[in-house]
């Protein structure tokens, strides 16, 4: 089972636009696809809730403490058959959470919005991660994800583009602030759900993403001997998919 943690302990990175959305590309690959939500919000179980018929199931597991408004119906229960495990976490994860969820993890991403906040707060989350996580040690890939951004000409993503550089992490690629991910949330579709020629641009943000996680690192961050491709459909009908994408 391929797993995937979208994760940052500051609030407002865009965790569940990468968690839907990555659930969503490879539902409609026809594998079999979880999305186990920590955050207390449930926001990506609300956008499970809210996913047309018509479109390939993800199941949904509700993983967050017990609320009032919790999506009760939905329980931490991932199906024995799921083939990929997308974790949407808490925000402020630490401690022996924040072990138990790398434990769990392939691959974990992470989002960071262009803002000297959030520059910050991921600095010491990479760190925390690293060290109180047990990601150092692990066998776990890592990545950043420039998210929300508004222009790549502004002093704030400049800056964040700097940082990320000198994590000497994969910086994958930056995912704008589109309509069309607002559109997607609301209607409980990811944008490869949606009209190709509407999200074409939004579709070649997220791709590097889905690239990676078949181990095709972008070259000008090298590629780590030990990192292997992992294969998720061996299909002609996948190879031509992502060659035209």
């Amino acid at each position: 089972m391929l797993t995937v943690l979208v994760i940052n302990s500051k609030g407002g990175s865009g965790k569940t636009t990468l968690t839907t959305n990555i659930a969503s590309y490879y539902a409609d690959k026809a594998l079999k696809t979880t999305i186990l939500d920590y955050d207390p919000q449930n926001s990506s179980l609300h956008w499970l809730a809210a996913r047309p018929a018509h479109l390939r199931p993800i199941h949904g597991a509700n993983a967050a403490p017990a609320k009032a408004f919790a999506l009760r119906s939905m329980q931490a229960w991932v199906p024995e058959n799921t083939e990929v495990l997308v974790i949407d976490a808490p925000a402020g994860a630490n401690g022996l959470m924040l072990k138990e969820l790398v434990r769990k993890a392939n691959y974990i991403l992470i989002p960071v919005a262009p803002s000297a906040i959030d520059i910050r707060a991921t600095a010491g989350f990479i760190k925390d991660l690293l060290l109180v996580g047990g990601a150092r040690t692990s066998t776990v890939k890592i990545a950043v994800v420039a998210n929300r951004v508004r222009s790549q000409s502004t002093t704030a993503y400049v800056a964040l583009e700097r940082f990320l550089n000198s994590l000497k992490l994969p910086f994958l690629t930056s995912v704008s602030d589109s309509e069309n991910y607002l559109k997607a949330a609301d209607s409980g579709e990811g944008v490869f759900d949606m009209d190709e020629m509407a999200t074409f641009a939004e579709r070649q943000e997220l791709m590097p993403i889905m690239r990676w996680m078949e181990g095709h690192f972008p070259n000008r961050f090298g590629v780590r001997a030990n990192d292997k491709v992992v294969s998720l459909e061996n299909s002609r009908k996948f190879a031509a998919f992502r060659k035209g994408n």
